[in-house]
């Protein structure tokens, strides 16, 4: 059986939760719509970008408002009051890499000053560069104070115990910022190419090496390492992929392609720290097997060679079509690497099927299937406690679900003649629908995204100062009253793709990182198809 996702300490498991009008611009698209080619990122119409760029403006302040003027650090997060004083009290890697491609989104749509955006990059660079973290890999923990820039020892208000915790993908999204800032942002480039120059990609690499802890042919990246002391007992055995003093690394691993944590390995890839036959090591999904029928449902596909290695290329049906999975399900799985590297354009055969299919997926599951009139499925704040990983339960592997809706309906087919479906006509609930997954999806489905966005600022009370709230329960009218530092960074990266003619993937994907990465990715051929 696979090694399945376990969560490191996260703002998944310590959040806790606490308008101008717009007209529907255009009618809702018909659901049933197959999308079998990737729209222009710039189809967006002129009434629609104005649109499109004030919500951006109203995003960046939110980001603003979370973000201490002396360190240049944000917050995790703020309810929609946007003051100082109601800031989390913690950041992350992610996050700080969230505001610093925000940074250059906002400089590129107008909304500030190349002088404002210079220092507001080198505030938060230079902190960066202070800051306490692990000096053999250059890792960052997964928490700091964002007001002091110290690590968190102890949590905020509770006072519980936190073990630093060196996350491979929270890492992640501070490498990708820092070549965005590195490549877009003379002024602030320096900082950021030192600060990414001393990170050890390899120190998450798992090659197979050490008998006694061996994965899947062609080595797979572990979760993280806690540097200093055993943070998950029974969940980490001592060992170095970098030499030098043994870290705790965890034993569990990221083993699916269709993940946010793909950016680890591109990075590794691009600088040579990672062999790319890793990309090959992840499941596309699990076998077909019957010994494996604990998986959401049966998959169909071939194997394939790649760099010596045998892959699965196994795909859910769906809605008359072939997608595949995440391991939730959920838009932030299947797109936030997009941001920042035209997947679609540089593996036609594989990003190029998948994406729009797990987009057009999505907005049927919401507007057909469930019936909700709404559509976008991610991880965010749960209008009725803290946080809650939502998504089309169809679209995981996890058997347990990333579910769409508050009552957690589970979509269960069966798994061929292996395994009795016990729900495959499920009656859905009160759907919970998160704004960032349609910005998200604007990336393949522009116009079905925006009028998806201004339906649900029309017709809930869902739009705030800064900008779109993190999530809207439809059926109830619930709204989780807070933005997310995260979210409204994957918001402003996507809006500064569509509308700033792909600005950060432009910034990252430079022909360097092209010659190193395009050729990887685009030898393969998913079992992603619009017909299945």
């Amino acid at each position: 059986m696979s090694e399945k996702k376990l969560y490191t300490p996260s703002r998944r498991s310590m959040l806790v939760g606490g308008a101008a009008s717009v007209a529907a611009f255009a009618l809702a698209p018909s659901a049933s719509a197959a999308t079998t080619t990737r729209k222009s990122a710039y189809a967006v119409r002129p009434l629609e970008s104005g649109t499109v760029h004030t919500w951006a403006a109203d995003t960046w302040r939110s980001l603003v408002a979370m973000t201490d003027q002396t360190t240049g650090l944000p917050a995790d997060n703020i309810p929609e009051s946007l003051a100082a004083g109601d800031r989390s009290g913690y950041t992350s890697p992610t996050n700080i890499g969230g505001y610093l491609w925000s940074t250059i989104a906002a400089r590129e749509l107008g909304i500030i000053t190349r002088g404002e955006a210079t220092a507001r990059l080198v505030r938060t660079l230079k902190t960066v560069e202070r800051m306490e973290h692990h000096a053999p890999s250059g890792m960052y923990y997964n928490w700091y104070d964002e007001a002091t820039a110290t690590a968190l020892h102890t949590w905020p208000g509770s006072g519980d115990k936190v073990v630093p915790f060196c996350s491979s993908v929270d890492n992640g999204w501070l490498g990708a910022a820092l070549l965005v800032v590195q490549n877009a942002d003379r002024g602030a480039a320096p900082w950021a190419k030192r600060i990414f120059e001393r990170m050890r990609w390899d120190a998450f690499y798992n090659d197979n090496s050490d008998p006694a802890h061996q994965v899947r042919a062609g080595g797979l990246i572990h979760g993280g390492f806690y540097p200093y002391e055993d943070g998950r007992p029974g969940g980490t055995y001592q060992g170095t992929h970098i030499g030098g003093a043994p870290v705790w690394l965890t034993t569990h691993h990221y083993d699916t392609t269709v993940s946010e944590t793909r950016i680890t390995s591109y990075l590794g890839i691009i600088t040579g720290q990672i062999p790319a036959k890793q990309y090959f090591a992840m499941w596309r999904t699990f076998p077909a097997t019957c010994d494996w029928s604990w998986h959401e449902m049966q998959p169909v596909g071939v194997n394939r060679t790649y760099y010596g290695l045998d892959v699965y290329e196994g795909a859910y049906t769906y809605r008359g079509m072939h997608v595949v999975p995440g391991w939730g399900g959920s838009m932030f799985e299947e797109l936030m690497p997009d941001v920042f590297v035209d997947e679609a354009a540089w593996a036609p055969k594989s990003w190029g099927r998948n994406h729009p299919n797990h987009v057009r997926a999505q907005r049927e599951h919401g507007l057909v299937e469930a019936g909700y009139g709404y559509w976008g499925f991610s991880p965010s704040s749960d209008p009725f406690a803290g946080y809650r990983e939502y998504g089309v339960d169809a679209l995981g592997l996890n058997p347990d679900g990333y579910f769409s809706d508050k009552e957690k309906t589970n979509y269960d087919p069966g798994f061929g003649d292996c395994r009795a479906a016990t729900n495959p006509s499920p009656t859905y609930g009160d759907g919970v629908v998160t704004p960032h997954a349609s910005f998200l999806a604007m990336m393949h489905e522009p116009d079905e995204a925006f009028t998806n966005l201004a339906r649900l600022q029309a017709d809930f009370d869902s739009y705030g100062r800064g900008g779109f709230f993190d999530a809207v329960a439809v059926k109830s009218g619930t709204v989780a009253r807070r933005y997310l530092s995260l979210d409204q960074a994957m918001i402003m990266g996507a809006a500064g793709n569509v509308l700033g003619h792909d600005v950060i993937r432009r910034a990252f994907s430079t022909p360097a990182v092209e010659r190193a990465l395009r050729p990887v990715i685009g030898i393969e051929e998913f079992g992603a198809s619009p017909v299945a």
